[in-house]
């Protein structure tokens, strides 16, 4: 058994899916993600040699496979492999309760239908409750969830969702606007365009002049 089928088998056990956009970091023991970077390895090489490349004679891609399971497991997909980063809050000691913005932050991520790269910047705007966190925490928290195959409408809801757990705020506004390479590389070929999401909790959800304090905000 293949250490991605030992893998499956323990998530199924657990009753936990494993889609493009899930962590299945919980279900991960020690040497697993060195022995999944392995296989994935040996994944790319036939995918090389189907295509018909000479990797044993092409010194440009000899080394692809390897290259490839390594950025997959170590950098573009590894927020599925990883667990959460830690996000430590502070008591909001002096009840601000005014609006804070953040960003904007880049983004990077990977079109879950075509494995193209997906770049763009987020915007987080937080209503704090009794407690907060640190500022580089938005960003750190952002590059989790898009290090694994994503779409973007997705991806913003997981990120809203994580903020909420992690600072349980009165209000939440996240925002990402991003260009898709699987739609300027490749089908239409559309270069200047980019796809931008919202996802709006709390009093964002009611109060109206809050949303365009916002968004005033991120256009200046």
């Amino acid at each position: 058994m293949t250490i991605s089928e030992q893998i499956k088998e323990r998530l199924e056990k657990e009753g936990l899916s494993y889609r493009a956009n899930d962590n299945i970091s919980a279900v991960l023991e020690k040497g697993d993600r060195a022995l999944l970077e392995d296989e994935v390895r040996g994944r790319v090489l036939d995918l090389l040699h189907s295509l018909v490349i000479d990797v044993e004679n092409d010194p440009n891609t000899e080394q692809t496979a390897h290259r490839i399971a390594k950025m997959f497991m170590r950098e573009v997909f590894v927020g599925r492999y990883e667990p959460c980063p830690e996000a430590t809050n502070f008591p909001n000691e002096r009840g601000f309760e005014d609006m804070i913005t953040v960003g904007p932050f880049s983004v990077r991520s990977t079109c879950s239908h075509h494995f193209a790269p997906i770049l763009g910047r987020c915007w987080v705007g937080i209503v704090p409750g009794e407690r907060v966190i640190g500022i580089s925490k938005y960003a750190r928290l952002a590059e989790w969830i898009l290090n694994r195959p994503q779409i973007q409408e997705e991806a913003a809801v997981q990120l809203a969702d994580l903020l909420e757990e992690k600072t349980r705020p009165a209000g939440l506004a996240v925002m990402i606007d991003a260009a898709h390479s699987c739609m300027s590389w490749r089908g239409v070929k559309e270069k200047e365009s980019t796809m931008t999401t919202s996802v709006w909790r709390g009093v964002f959800r009611t109060d109206a002049s809050l949303r365009a304090e916002f968004l005033a905000r991120i256009k200046k």
